[in-house]
Order: C-alpha cells, then sequence, then structure tokens
C-alpha cells in the first residue's frame, strides 16, 4: 500500500510518500508556491490548483492520504485561501478514490516526540533522529513524513519503533472503516 502524507501550506506544501510492503520512504518533498496580496481571485485559484496538482502528480498511486487538519488556532496569513486549498487537496484525492484521513497538528505532534504541544522544530529533530536515512531539508516535509508514518504504522506496517507513547497518538485519529479500511 502506497501512503501520501500532506502538510498543507499556501508557501511550501511537505509531501511524504510510503511504501508500506517495503517499509520504505520512497519520497519527500516541498512543494513551493508564491502568491501576492494583490493576487486576484483567479491568480488565486490558479495558485491553488497548481499545488494541488503537483500534490496529486506525487501521490498519484496513493492509496491512503493522510493531511493534516488545518490550525485552527492560526488567523494570521490567508486563512481563507489555506482552508481553499485544503478543501481542494482533499477534493481531488477523495475524487481519485483514495482514503483519506486527517490528523490533528498536536496528534502528529504527540507521534513524532511523545508531547502534542511540541513545536515545528522539535518535531523536525526527532524526525532526524528516528529517520536518519531519509532526507528531510525542513519541517513542512518533516510533517508530512510523521503522517504518512502514523497511516503505515496504523496499518502494521511501522517505519521505525517507537514508544507506547507516542504510538498511543494512533488513537486519536479517525481511522477509517473496515469496510472502507485502508
Amino acid at each position: 500500500m502506497i501512503i501520501l502524507g500532506i502538510d498543507p501550506s499556501l508557501t511550501s506544501t511537505g509531501l511524504a510518500v510510503v511504501d508500506t510492503e517495503d517499509r520504505l520512504v520512497v519520497d519527500v518533498q516541498t512543494v513551493l508556491s508564491k502568491g501576492g496580496k494583490s493576487d486576484s481571485i483567479e491568480q488565486r485559484l490558479d495558485r491553488i490548483r497548481r499545488i494541488s496538482a503537483h500534490v496529486m502528480t506525487v501521490g498519484f498511486r496513493a492509496d491512503l492520504v493522510v493531511i493534516e487538519q488545518p490550525a485552527y488556532s492560526r488567523t494570521a496569513g490567508h486563512m481563507h485561501d489555506r482552508s481553499g486549498l485544503w478543501w481542494f487537496l482533499v477534493n481531488s484525492a477523495l475524487g481519485s478514490q483514495r482514503i483519506v484521513v486527517e490528523v490533528a497538528p498536536t496528534t502528529r505532534a504527540r507521534y513524532a516526540t511523545g508531547r502534542g504541544n511540541a513545536g515545528k522544530d522539535e518535531v523536525l529533530l526527532a524526525v532526524a533522529k528516528r529517520y536518519p536515512h531519509v532526507d528531510v531539508t525542513n519541517n513542512n516535509e518533516a510533517d508530512a513524513l510523521v503522517l504518512a508514518a502514523m497511516g503505515a504504522d496504523h496499518l502494521g506496517a511501522p517505519l521505525v519503533d517507537l514508544p507506547a507513547a507516542h504510538r498511543a497518538a494512533l488513537d486519536g485519529v479517525q481511522w477509517p472503516t473496515p469496510g472502507r479500511a485502508a
């Protein structure tokens, strides 16, 4: 089974692709995008479409998509467009018959570090220690890798051994029902 982890962002979406059969991280990358405050509605929509198309191209073989939920406590910086990107990604994945699971930022942090309130740099450091063979270059890629790893772990193919406190984060995710399970 192929899992796509997505940490959505208007400027630098993190992606990670994992193959559970080989317990292998296939790809980790960032989708970079720029926009401006004076962009028209058409330009803003085109940006969201381009990001989404790139994500779906990278994850074209994915069976399961694990995407980070929006951080509802964060209100700065184009919140409306970020929400639009999130829904566009979910719509694209579901429209391509992929199973989509959303993970709260605190649950992702807990899986990575054992603490739900860990910052992005702490998650990046934990990822660098646990996955030294994977070239992760930024926080967004680290978050995406954690999301994909959570999916693999849920499916019984953990990428690394984790303490029970970390793995307990899996219980905080609404995984698909068995009839629709990955």
